[in-house]
This record gives structure tokens, C-alpha cells and sequence, in this order.
């Protein structure tokens, strides 16, 4: 099983160490024995195939009369090395879709908000009240953040109570995410699985990935913020539910048992459009378009 599909390990070299950007046209961008290559000439007898340094670029530009693979932006995404559809001598950007709907009305919203260090605690404070069931009085975010461990840690041990798991707490390796015990490895799958719904649901809005209002340091917060409101009610439910599958000898991996569970739970819990729904709750959308004064939660 390949690591990257943990999602959760960092590029190998920062972009202030790469070289740039590499111009690509005219051929297809694959992979091939787990490397990225361009390939030129597919339908002639003598194709020419070069391997790209996608770890050493910072941006792949690909011109007309190019195709790109699903493996290839996996790979891509993985070392995070970016990749744009240009045109001709690049005076031209194409995205299928469009990369953002063509408004910001979300994005100056979330903008405004966070960049008032009360509004921006207030938000925070909504997004626990969401997840916990109950407006906490205090305004600091770490006692926030500690009481909101300290119930999680007995979340996951009620889940797995009622799975039938048996639980030693959570843990996780950075550096050998596979030495982790099956429900560890099942959440692991199972948090980049919702991760990417969130993601999905933030980028669908124009909202900014950045600008979170609990998490900070990560280019993803916000998503990771969204991501955390569906922690109980869907990341731990198919975690577990995967990792159940597992004790009774599923023959399979526990990453496509995850995958095949989370796949069922989006789709019978509609998580996206649920997602898109709580992104514009915790912004205050609504005030936006109608009116009333901001309150503290």
C-alpha cells in the first residue's frame, strides 16, 4: 500500500529549494514504475518518454495537445508540486470547471472575520459550540482546545465500545504511520477521507483554505476546521466501522475498507452538501444577505 494514500505526509523538498516551473506540450503526463514521465509520440512508432523531477519543480505547465493521467495528479498532489493547463506560450489559464465560482462574497466574509481577533474567537467559539453541543463560556482557544481533547478522547473510546474494538487510545507515528494498530490506521484513513470532502466543499464556495479559525499553521486549516465539525458523527464512524469489518477477516486492505465505507456514509449522510451548508453557518452567511449585527457566541 503506498503512504501517500495516508495523506497525512508532507512534500520532500520545500519550493523555496525547487527550481520553478517546467513547461510541458504535445504528449501525456503518466506515470510509470511509480515516476512521473511526459511521453511524446504515442502513436508513432518511436515514442519518446522523459522522466519529470516532479520533486525538484515547483509548477508543471501543460500546453495544448496534452493529456494528463489520475495516477499523475495523485503524484503530484502527494509532493505537492503544482500543475496548471495553460495555453499557447502560457497567455492562457483552463481549469474544468473553473477553479472558484467567479465570486467573493464568501471569501471577504471569512477575511473579515477572521482578521478581527474578537469576530475570529467568536467564530472558533461557534464551531465548539457545533461540535460539542453546548456555547463554552471561556474565550481563550487553548482551554477551548483542551476541553474539546479531553471529550474526544472519550468519543473514541465510546465508538469503539460500540464497534466492538477493543481501544488503547490514540496513536500515531509520523515517521511509520503502518506500525499503528488497525483502529489508528482505520481513523488515519478515514480523517484524509473527510479532509477531502471538507476540501471540496470549501474550494466549491471560493472560500480561503487558509484562514482558519481553530487550526492555524497548515495551508488546509480551514478545511481542517470543517473537517473536525464531522468528527463524531462520520470520521469515527467509518473508521470504525472499517476496522470492525477487519476482526470478523475481511480479506482486504484497511485503506479500500475505508474508502468503500466512507464512499457509502457521503453518500447516505449527503456529507458534502451538509459540509457546504456548515461553511456557510460558522461564516454567518445569512448577515451577509440580510442583516443583523455581528454578536459574540
Amino acid at each position: 500500500m503506498l503512504k501517500g494514500r495516508l495523506g497525512l505526509e508532507t512534500a520532500r523538498f520545500p519550493h523555496a529549494d525547487r527550481h520553478g516551473m517546467l513547461w510541458l506540450e504535445r504528449g501525456e503526463l503518466c506515470v510509470v514504475d511509480g515516476c512521473l514521465h511526459f511521453m511524446r509520440g504515442s502513436n508513432s512508432l518511436t515514442p519518446q518518454m522523459d522522466q519529470i523531477p516532479h520533486q525538484s519543480v515547483s509548477m508543471i505547465l501543460l500546453g495544448p495537445g496534452s493529456s494528463v493521467t489520475h495516477d499523475a495528479l495523485r503524484l503530484l498532489a502527494r509532493h505537492g508540486t503544482l500543475m496548471a493547463a495553460v495555453g499557447v506560450d502560457g497567455v492562457r489559464s483552463y481549469t474544468a470547471p473553473p477553479l472558484m465560482p467567479d465570486r467573493s462574497d464568501v471569501a471577504r466574509r471569512q477575511a473579515e472575520l477572521w482578521g478581527n481577533p474578537r469576530r475570529r474567537v467568536s467564530v472558533a467559539r461557534h464551531m465548539y459550540a457545533l461540535r460539542l453541543g453546548e456555547i463554552l463560556p471561556h474565550r481563550d482557544l487553548n482551554t477551548l482546545r483542551g476541553i474539546e481533547g479531553s471529550r474526544v478522547k472519550v468519543m473514541y473510546k465510546l465508538m469503539a465500545d460500540k464497534h466492538g474494538i477493543e481501544w488503547n487510545g490514540r496513536h500515531y507515528d509520523r515517521a511509520n504511520p503502518m506500525a499503528a494498530d488497525i483502529p489508528n490506521q482505520a481513523l488515519n484513513h478515514a480523517a484524509t477521507a473527510v479532509q477531502a470532502a471538507a476540501a471540496i466543499a470549501v474550494q466549491s464556495l471560493a472560500a480561503l483554505p487558509p484562514l482558519g479559525f481553530i487550526h492555524e499553521d497548515s495551508g488546509q486549516s480551514f478545511v481542517l476546521d470543517i473537517a473536525d465539525l464531522f468528527r463524531e458523527a462520520v470520521t469515527l464512524q467509518i473508521a470504525f466501522a472499517a476496522a470492525k469489518q477487519v476482526t470478523k477477516g475481511v480479506e482486504d486492505t484497511v485503506d479500500r475498507l475505508v474508502r468503500r465505507e466512507a464512499a457509502h456514509v457521503f453518500r447516505k449522510q449527503q456529507v458534502i452538501p451538509s459540509m457546504i451548508d456548515k461553511v456557510k453557518q460558522v461564516l454567518r452567511m445569512e448577515q451577509v444577505n440580510g442583516a443583523g449585527d455581528d454578536r459574540d457566541a
